[in-house]
């Protein structure tokens, strides 16, 4: 028996269909959570009350939220209205003008290495239908994917929980009792750590990398608005 295919290379170059939506959920935690913390220490360092500090994490994981949500519908939905327009103008063309579109793709393949007249008949085949044609002049001329431009709702819907998700992580301590400052940052720093290891699934970096990388730049992030946030109480009382 011959030896067996070697499956780990052909999975190596193919996309995984999940990891749009793991990067989305990823990021929209750790926005979540670094932005939060920082904004719960901030109100900590500045007030010791709890209510105040409760009250400031649930505004900001609300805004937030919303902010990531609405602002990512509206830019997946404006993107994926300029994109179908380009393929209406794209399908308009090879209608009206049939026979210099195919000669174009032609060239296109050519131009990406098919011999000319293997270029010449494959852009004939394609031809013969009019979406299929559409789908290769939209990959070749204009980079698009008809079949990957996504779902607004749905972006915005993981956007909006996924930052909430993230955003809960450093206010729950002070649901929990009044004196949560060190249970925040102990929580936090385990969420940061695990969020940025998750991460390093999308870059194929050494998990403890990205672990470490995290959790150095929500500490900075936290440090900086914990000390603004002390400065601006003492100046106030």
């Amino acid at each position: 028996m011959g030896p067996h295919p070697d499956h780990g290379h052909e999975n190596e170059h193919s996309q995984d269909p999940q990891s749009g939506v793991l990067r989305a959920i990823v990021f929209g935690v750790s926005d979540g959570l670094v932005s939060n913390l920082a904004l719960v220490m901030g109100v900590a360092g500045g007030s010791g009350d709890p209510s105040v500090i409760v009250l400031a994490g649930v505004a900001g994981l609300l805004a937030g939220a919303f902010s990531m949500g609405a602002g990512e519908y509206v830019s997946m939905r404006t993107q994926r209205e300029m994109l179908e327009s380009e393929l209406a103008l794209e399908r308009e063309h090879i209608q009206k003008y049939p026979e210099e579109e195919q000669a174009h793709l032609a060239e296109l393949l050519a131009a990406n290495g098919l011999e000319p007249d293997d270029a010449q008949r494959v852009a004939a085949q394609v031809h013969r239908r009019l979406e299929p044609a559409v789908d290769f002049h939209a990959l070749f001329e204009l980079g698009i994917h008809p079949g990957s431009l996504g779902l607004p709702q749905s972006a915005a819907l993981w956007s909006f929980f996924s930052f909430a998700a993230g955003a809960s992580v450093p206010l729950l301590p002070w649901l929990l009792t009044p004196n949560a400052l060190v249970p925040t940052l102990v929580v936090s720093g385990l969420a940061l750590l695990t969020v940025g290891a998750v991460a390093t699934r999308l870059t194929h970096r050494k998990p403890w990398y990205g672990a470490g990388r995290q959790l150095v730049v929500g500490t900075l992030a936290t440090a900086v608005t914990f000390l603004v946030g002390t400065l601006v109480g003492v100046s106030a009382s």
